[in-house]
């Protein structure tokens, strides 16, 4: 399975938060599934951290893909055209890449969001 972490699924596997639901942390963890973290994520995350509503320790976000063995994923404009054309069931805009990044690519959003199933994106949690 292909997989593709909303933040708080990312920042969670990170700090091992016991808000990570086992099911996800299984699906993470599991060595025949490709995990993806997108580049939007980080984004919304820096920006977040930048503006003192996230606290992560000096964690390096981007080097933390690596560490983990995940594969990132670059914002492609076919993503930003797929993002606008849909639905305005949400408005989160980087919501919404991860939403059009996972019908363009085939991904499993791994999130506790419930509005990304309504786009019918597969979710895991």
């Amino acid at each position: 399975m292909k997989l593709l972490l909303d933040s708080h699924a990312y920042l969670w596997w990170l700090e091992d938060d016991s808000r990570l639901s086992a099911e996800a942390g299984r699906t993470i963890a599991d060595p025949t599934n490709v995990v993806f973290v997108s580049a939007a994520t980080i984004w919304e995350l820096e920006i977040k951290r930048a503006l003192g509503r996230l606290e992560v320790e000096d964690s390096d976000l981007v080097a933390e893909i690596a560490a983990n063995e995940f594969g990132e994923l670059p914002v492609r404009a076919a993503h930003a055209a797929a993002a606008a054309r849909l639905p305005a069931h949400h408005s989160d805009p980087f919501d919404r890449m991860l939403i059009a990044q996972a019908h363009s690519e085939g991904l499993v959003c791994v999130t506790t969001n419930p509005l990304f199933e309504q786009y019918g994106v597969a979710t895991v949690w």
